[in-house]
C-alpha cells in the first residue's frame, strides 16, 4: 500500500486530499495543528498527526515513525499554509516573517526531514502554491510573495532531488471552495484600524480577502484532479486546478503591466488620492 503524508488537513484542500488519497488506497498520514482537528482525522480513519510544520524536533520524530512503520514515503504533500491579507506596510516585517515561516520555510523543513524516507521510496513531493504567485494583487502582497517563493523553491528542489529519484510537482490552485477566505478575512480584520493610512480603503481589503471564493471549484473536485496527476507515470512539473487557475496567469503574461495594475487598483478601490 502506498503511503502519503499530507500537511494541513483540518479542512478545505487538505481534508479533501486526505479523503481522496485514502479512497484510492493510500495509507494517509494526515497532520493538523489543533488537537480537536487531529481527533476528527483519527476518527475518520487516517493516521492522524498533531504537527506544527515549523517544529524541527517534531518533524524528525515523524520521519522516524514513518521509517519504522513503512520504511519509505511515496507522496509528500506540503499543503499547510494561510493567507496574510492587508497592506504590506501595515503588517510590516513581523507579518511577512509569519507568512513565510508557514508558507515557505516549512516546505523546506518538512521536505528536509522526510528526505530519507522519500529517497528510499523514490517518492514525489507536491508543493501547493497558488496563482497568486503569478498574478500579484494589492492587499495580499505577503501572501503573493510567499507563493512566488514556493514556485522558485519548487523549481530548485526538482533539480536538486532528481539524482535521488525524488520528483517534485507544484500545484497552483485558483479559487477553491474552502475556509481560506474566512481565515484570510480574519487576518485582514486584525490589521484594519483607524490608525492605518489605508483605513478609508478597508472595503477593498475585505474584497481581496474574499476574492478566493469567487465561483470556487469544490475542494473534492480539486483533490480528484490532483490525485489523477500524482498517479501518472510521469507526474507534471506544474499543474493548475480550479476557477481562474489558467485565465489569471494568462492575463499576467499577456496584458501590459500598467494596464493590469490599473485594473487591479480599480477592482480593489485604489484609484484616486488619499
Amino acid at each position: 500500500m502506498p503511503v502519503a503524508l499530507i500537511t494541513g488537513c483540518s479542512s478545505g484542500i487538505g481534508r479533501a486530499l486526505a479523503d481522496a488519497f485514502k479512497t484510492a488506497g493510500y495509507e494517509v498520514w494526515a497532520s493538523a495543528r489543533k488537537a480537536e482537528d487531529v481527533a476528527l482525522l483519527a476518527t475518520a480513519g487516517f493516521t492522524a498527526v498533531q504537527l506544527d510544520v515549523n517544529d524541527n524536533a517534531a518533524l524528525e520524530q515523524l520521519a522516524e515513525r514513518i521509517n519504522q512503520q513503512h520504511g519509505g514515503l511515496d507522496v509528500l504533500i506540503n499543503n499547510a499554509g494561510y493567507g496574510a491579507m492587508g497592506p504590506l506596510l501595515d503588517g510590516g516585517v513581523p507579518a511577512m516573517q509569519r507568512q513565510f515561516e508557514t508558507n515557505v520555510f516549512s516546505i523546506v523543513g518538512v521536505t528536509r526531514a522526510l528526505f530519507p524516507v522519500l529517497r528510499r521510496a523514490k517518492g514525489l513531493v507536491v508543493n501547493i502554491g497558488s496563482v497568486s504567485g503569478v498574478l500579484v494583487t494589492p492587499f495580499a502582497g505577503a501572501y503573493c510573495a510567499s507563493k512566488a517563493a514556493v514556485h522558485a523553491l519548487s523549481d530548485a528542489l526538482r533539480m536538486e532531488l532528481a539524482p535521488f529519484g525524488i520528483r517534485v510537482m507544484e500545484v497552483q490552485p485558483g479559487a477553491i471552495q474552502s475556509s481560506f477566505a474566512k481565515n484570510a478575512g480574519h487576518e485582514a480584520e486584525q490589521l484594519i484600524n483607524e490608525q492605518s493610512p489605508w483605513f478609508p480603503l478597508r472595503e477593498g481589503i475585505r474584497a481581496r480577502a474574499k476574492a478566493s471564493q469567487d465561483k470556487p471549484t469544490p475542494a473534492s473536485e480539486f483533490a480528484a484532479v490532483l490525485l489523477k496527476a500524482v498517479q501518472q507515470n510521469k507526474p507534471p512539473r506544474l499543474i493548475r486546478i480550479g476557477n481562474g487557475s489558467r485565465a489569471l496567469p494568462l492575463l499576467a503574461a499577456l496584458l501590459p503591466k500598467g494596464l493590469l495594475e490599473s485594473a487591479l487598483m480599480k477592482r480593489f478601490g485604489l484609484r484616486g488620492q488619499l
